[in-house]
């Protein structure tokens, strides 16, 4: 019997040699003797207690922990990386949507708050077609001034040239009148008008080094808000189809054309009130830059 946590010690043979050992007995004894030590004091001759080792169950767990710990901070640096320079987001299997997030770096700057500088690839093409149906169904068309500037910006020299006078036709006065619109394009004092475009997604038709055919299908809002307002907010559903040609160093858009649908079933929701679709218009910005 060892040390106890009582402070006695008994039994054993002395490393004492013929003489009883401290609180023990020699070869003559025929009695036990036991000794109180001091409060405080260890017996010298006492065996010591092995040191506490870790039970190899508690090692395996925190080794375990361990390699998770690094497992996840591995996965998430390595998705810190593009899935691949020029990819348009979609993986060798067709797992991912092609406009699944990449994480490549936005466009490099906007010139007039027109997004410019988009990448000579695939996704820099669909991000270029979704901005540019983000401007073009954007309120800023409705005023000659702002769509001069848009077009100029987006289309290529040619194409901008072109299309000028058409669309300066097309906005016409009475066109803008059936909007509830001036020949300025400004709303009435009091109303809101509300022109937006909200790319769901993207699609390549096509592509090469420096042409692109690109459809962006979006939700559309457009209408009058306001009291007493004939032209109500409302919804639409349509796809827009860009082709783009890589001129001055940029995306441009040599041609475009637009299709109706596909429009999901709409659901049970009651229309919001003239006022909560003015409020949320001018609290909620619109984006500007797309994917």
């Amino acid at each position: 019997m060892s040390l106890g946590d009582d402070g006695y010690r008994s039994g054993g043979q002395s490393s004492g040699g013929d003489h009883g050992g401290y609180g023990g007995y020699g070869a003559d004894d025929h009695h036990l003797t036991r000794t109180r030590l001091p409060e405080g004091e260890v017996d010298p001759y006492a065996p010591q207690r092995r040191p506490v080792r870790p039970s190899r169950n508690l090692i395996t767990v925190v080794a375990v922990v361990v390699l998770l710990i690094a497992a996840i901070a591995f996965a998430n640096r390595g998705g810190d990386k593009s899935s691949s320079d020029g990819d348009d987001g979609s993986s060798a299997k067709g797992g991912s949507s092609a406009t699944a997030p990449s994480g490549v770096k936005p466009v490099e700057g906007k010139s007039g708050g027109i997004p410019s500088g988009f990448a000579h690839d695939k996704q820099g093409a669909q991000s270029a077609a979704a901005n540019f149906a983000v401007l073009m169904g954007g309120d800023g068309m409705f005023k000659a001034d702002s769509r001069h500037t848009i077009v100029e910006a987006i289309y290529t020299r040619d194409a901008a040239a072109k299309l000028r006078k058409p669309q300066d036709e097309a906005y016409s006065a009475d066109f803008l009148k059936r909007l509830g619109l001036d020949a300025s394009g400004n709303p009435p004092q009091g109303k809101t008008f509300i022109s937006r475009t909200v790319p769901v997604g993207t699609k390549v038709e096509s592509y090469s080094a420096d042409t692109a055919k690109v459809s962006v299908w979006y939700s559309g809002l457009i209408g009058m808000a306001g009291a007493g307002s004939t032209d109500p907010v409302r919804t639409t559903w349509k796809t827009w189809t860009f082709t783009l040609k890589w001129a001055d160093g940029d995306w441009k858009v040599e041609d475009d054309s637009q299709r109706d649908g596909p429009a999901p079933v709409p659901q049970d929701v009651p229309a919001a009130s003239a006022e909560d679709i003015t409020k949320a218009v001018k609290e909620y910005g619109g984006f500007t830059y797309a994917r």
